[in-house]
């Protein structure tokens, strides 16, 4: 296309660093208007931006052991003369494609200083001083088919009870113990519903929590839909409680006021983003459970220490803090 700015943005592999490194492709686009872009990653992301303007194609990479396969990357974009090409991945790739100018990211953790996956996406670009928040295009389409499955009657609780590795994941009957509470009487999202997101291997953990509530006052969205579907669902919640997955990074994406429930994991890393993002857990730091579980892999439940009243505190915190714009 004449007078256009290829970028060529691959991105991580996974959907939460994928969501995270996103705000960087938003502001590529606001400040470049002829730029066209193209976008390589593992097949799953492609809903993740199927609706992004001057898109002009999303490049299906394999995964293989150690991530996505970049030899079948490389030859389809390996014919181009790129504006820019950035590479979330780090990877070697941009080594070996023809560019005015290349940015490969370069991960800066150390054990004094633990920057989040946004503003080490930032930093890449010489944004550090200005992290852009993540963020995803859709179309009228897209929210369109969202109002079709929430409709308007209420104020709507998002849950992600679900997760990858059960040493993440918060007891369901405690998930469904919270619902109750803030969408039961004299609670503060009293006579509202409940929109529970996951993937298939979630059902269980949404069966529990459904059961808090009556059948016409859930929509479960359980192995449903796609990613980006369900991020046009979110925007319409008025609070998003969730285990560390990438469904919560798509939630504090949308903008609803999120709660990440963490344990063995890093909020400091991969909390969520936003001003109206918060992160919770329970008496134990991070490095108490690395001590315990090294690998981090154990088939052991390390949520237990999250009370209830934690959480619930939590929410209504962050319910009473973002009011003024929900209310």
């Amino acid at each position: 296309m004449s007078g256009a700015f290829p970028i060529l943005v691959i991105v991580p592999d996974s959907v939460g660093d994928a969501v995270l490194w996103s705000g960087v492709i938003k502001r590529l686009y606001d400040e470049i208007p002829n730029a066209r872009f193209t976008i390589a990653g593992d097949s799953k992301l492609d809903a993740l931006f199927r609706d992004m303007p001057r898109l002009d194609r999303f490049v299906r990479g394999r995964r293989g052991r150690k991530g996505l396969k970049l030899l079948p990357v490389w030859s389809q974009v390996r014919g181009r003369r790129w504006g820019l090409v950035v590479d979330g991945r780090g990877s070697s790739l941009p080594g070996f494609l023809s560019a005015k100018k290349r940015v490969v990211y370069q991960r800066t953790v150390t054990p004094e200083h633990v920057p989040h996956v946004v503003e080490d996406a930032a930093r890449a670009l010489k944004l550090e001083d200005d992290p852009p928040a993540p963020y995803l295009f859709v179309s009228s389409e897209t929210e369109q088919r969202a109002d079709e499955l929430l409709g308007h009657d209420g104020p709507i609780l998002a849950l992600g009870p679900g997760a990858d590795w059960v040493g993440k994941t918060w007891p369901a009957e405690r998930f469904n113990e919270v619902t109750a509470r803030l969408l039961g009487p004299d609670g503060p999202l009293e006579g509202g519903r409940l929109l529970i997101v996951g993937g298939e291997g979630d059902r269980d953990a949404a069966h529990t929590v459904r059961a808090a509530l009556p059948r016409e006052r859930v929509i479960d969205l359980t192995g449903k839909g796609d990613l980006l579907t369900t991020f046009a669902c979110l925007k319409r919640a008025r609070l998003f409680i969730g285990n560390d997955t990438p469904l919560m990074h798509v939630a504090a994406a949308a903008g609803v006021p999120t709660l990440g429930l963490f344990g063995p994991s890093d909020e400091r890393r991969r909390g969520p983003w936003g001003p109206d993002a918060r992160a919770v857990r329970g008496p134990r730091a991070y490095e108490h459970f690395l001590a315990a579980d090294p690998t981090l892999s154990q088939a052991l439940n390390h949520m237990l220490d999250l009370p209830v009243e934690t959480v619930l505190n939590a929410a209504l915190t962050l319910l009473a803090d973002t009011e003024p714009r929900g209310g």
